[in-house]
This record gives structure tokens, C-alpha cells and sequence, in this order.
């Protein structure tokens, strides 16, 4: 049974709406998912994640295996009971963070062997294993184990990847058959093929056969030019099926998610948001504002007119600057708020656009502004 139904097409462009069902409730897509790495989304309550409306977040395979732990999270059962979140978990398998440990670990036909970033200890991960350990964790949404490959690379190396990349997903599926009723979450392919249409195109096709839950559309965001994110985004999304949800992982600026919307994706998700905020980088509909600059010393009004969270209802921006300058943690909790308040009704705007046919001079209108002159 699919967790996806398409609601509603957009006659001005390829974005959609649709419903998709998990563990813990319906989301309705397209979805923009906070980033919660460690089991926690940095700075904020997992409460008020919920109250701004959030239902889905993310978590990472790899730091979750390495701390607390499968024993702790075995323990509690699972990653929603020993966090506090009661919503949807989407895990990721760690195949990006082992990628970034270039120096320290070695892909082959097995796995991923790998040392800690943490002391140095070393650990396997497999397709199987990566399995087992979302299931521990309690995943609405698991990911395969895929290899993740760096723009520039040949021909052959790439070609290589998408291969192995699809043999550890075949073994990953026939695992979680195997699993049964024992595997409770959603299992999701990864399209790989680096920066070669015909790759791209072969990797599509591929795991469109495949019975996976939904599918991804990985190697995007990974140090790549613009004019190349949005032209493979846009040749993969052709290609992947429409019948399963799509997600495009690790995008979150206001044009890379416009862009994936407008190529009919319906998830994505990324730490920029909440780094931002931690950083004195704040979101507005005129595009970024720094708390850090002495432009706000005297500055009386909120951070964004008409914003409902608690930091632009109670307090001023010369406020928020103060907290930054002075280091008070107080700044950055507020600032996250708000970050995550701004994408949650820019989601609700782009939903609504959608469900008007309007999606194309929404868009239009909506980068002009953010990112026009200052």
C-alpha cells in the first residue's frame, strides 16, 4: 500500500501537492523538515518544533550510532521515546557523514568500514546493519545505505558508485523483508549518478522498479555550481517516478527549495535554517538579516512585521543584537524560533500557491523580493 497520494497538480509548473502518511501521523507535502542531527533540533524545545506545526524532522544514522548508542536507544525504545518527539523521524543512513570522512574510511562490496570522528574507534557499517540500526532508532522513514561521490569525478568512478549504490540497496530491501512486522518504518532508495545524465537517467529507472516506500534524489548539494544543482535536479526529477514520494536531501535556502518544488519534489530538508540562527543570520521575507551588525543597536522594530513567533511578537532587534554581542544563549534560542517559524509559513505560502495554480508567479515574485536589492 502507498504512503502517497497526490492531492493536487499545479497547472504552472511540475509542484504538486499530496498527503503522506507515517508512524505518527499525516504530513502534508510539499515538506520542509528541521534538522535534529544528535536527536535534537539545536536550540529549540522539541515542543516548540511541534507547536509552530512541524511534524516530520530528521535525524542522522551515524551520530546516533556513535552516541548515545543502539543499547541506550534499545533501551528506551527508540529515539521518540528517549527525545520527547512525538511526530515523524526521518533518518538518514550516514552515508553523507562517512563521505565527509574522507581520510577516514574505506568503501567496499561489504560496506563502509569508518573510524569515529569522536575517538578514533572503528566500525562497520553495511546495508543490513544500517537497517538494524534505524530500526533501533524507530524510524517513520529510513534510508538506504548509497555512496556519495564528490562533483569532477570520472566517468568510471561514478559509474562504480551507482552500481555498488544499487547492489547494497537490493540487499537492504531483501533485509527488510526478511524483518517483517519486526521493521515498523518506510524504507527509501537513493538515485545516485553524480554529474552524468546518462547515469542519472540509469539510476532513475533502476529504483523505479524497486519497491521501496519512496525514492531520493541524492549527490545534489554537494559542492556543485547552481546552474548544475538546478540542471540535474531537474533531468533526475524527470525520471524518477511520480507514483512515490520524492525527496531531494540536504537543500533548505528559499531558491534551492523553490527549485525542487517547481521540479515536483515533495521533501527536503537541511541544517541551514537552524545554523543560520545560531550564527545571528536571520530570515526574512527581504531576504537575511545579521543581528550582529551595530545597524541594529537602536532598532525598534521586530525582527519581521507580522511574524507570530515569540521573538517578533516580544522583542526588538536591537534586543536580538544585544543577546549577540553579548553571548547570552538567549539570542540564538530566539533566533532558531524564528528561522523555523519563517519555513514552516513560507511552506504554508508555497502549499497555498500551489493549491491555486499559481505556483510559477509565486516563485517569481517571492525571489524578487528576498533576494533584490538591499
Amino acid at each position: 500500500m502507498s504512503i502517497f497520494v497526490q492531492t493536487h497538480q499545479d497547472t504552472t509548473s511540475g509542484a504538486r501537492l499530496g498527503l503522506l502518511t507515517l508512524g505518527h501521523g499525516t504530513v502534508e507535502t510539499p515538506v520542509f523538515m528541521p534538522v535534529g542531527t544528535a536527536g535534537t533540533v539545536k536550540g529549540i524545545f522539541h515542543r516548540e518544533v511541534e507547536a509552530i506545526g512541524y511534524s516530520l524532522i530528521l535525524g542522522n544514522t551515524y551520530h546516533l550510532y556513535l552516541r548515545p548508542g543502539l543499547e541506550v536507544l534499545d533501551q528506551f525504545g527508540g529515539l521518540h521515546t528517549f527525545s520527547g518527539w512525538g511526530g515523524n523521524l526521518l533518518t538518514d543512513s550516514g552515508g553523507f557523514q562517512v563521505f565527509s570522512l574522507s581520510n577516514l574510511r574505506k568503501i567496499e562490496e561489504q560496506g563502509v568500514a569508518f573510524q569515529s570522528h569522536i575517538d578514533g574507534s572503528r566500525h562497520l557499517f553495511t546495508p543490513e546493519s544500517v537497517v538494524d540500526t534505524q530500526r533501533v532508532i524507530g524510524s517513520d522513514i529510513a534510508m538506504v545505505l548509497d555512496v556519495c561521490t564528490p562533483p569532477q569525478i570520472d566517468f568510471r568512478k561514478a559509474k562504480e558508485a551507482m552500481e555498488l549504490t544499487h547492489r547494497w540497496a537490493q540487499r537492504a530491501l531483501s533485509h527488510r523483508s526478511a524483518l517483517g512486522d519486526a521493521f515498523a518504518g518506510k524504507l527509501f532508495g537513493i538515485v545516485q549518478g553524480n554529474f552524468y545524465e546518462e547515469l542519472r537517467s540509469a539510476s532513475a529507472a533502476y529504483f523505479n522498479e524497486m519497491d521501496f516506500d519512496g525514492i531520493a534524489i541524492g549527490g545534489l548539494s554537494v559542492g556543485e555550481t547552481k546552474e548544475q544543482f538546478s540542471h540535474f535536479l531537474a533531468h533526475t526529477a524527470a525520471q524518477v517516478t511520480r507514483t512515490k514520494p520524492r525527496y531531494v536531501m540536504g537543500i533548505g535556502s528559499p531558491d534551492y527549495i523553490l527549485e525542487a518544488v517547481e521540479n515536483g519534489i515533495d521533501m527536503f530538508d537541511c541544517v541551514l535554517a537552524t545554523r543560520m540562527a545560531r550564527n545571528g543570520g536571520l530570515f526574512t521575507r527581504d531576504g537575511v538579516i545579521t543581528m550582529k551588525k551595530a545597524i541594529h543597536r537602536y532598532d525598534k522594530a521586530p525582527i519581521e512585521e507580522g511574524c507570530s513567533c515569540l521573538a517578533c511578537t516580544t522583542y526588538s532587534r536591537a534586543y536580538l543584537h544585544h543577546l549577540f554581542k553579548s553571548g547570552e544563549m538567549l539570542g540564538p534560542m530566539l533566533a532558531t524560533l524564528h528561522n523555523l517559524t519563517y519555513f514552516y509559513t513560507f511552506m504554508q505560502e508555497v502549499r497555498s500557491s500551489i493549491a491555486e495554480n499559481r505556483f510559477a508567479s509565486f516563485k517569481r515574485q517571492y525571489l524578487e523580493r528576498f533576494y533584490g536589492p538591499r
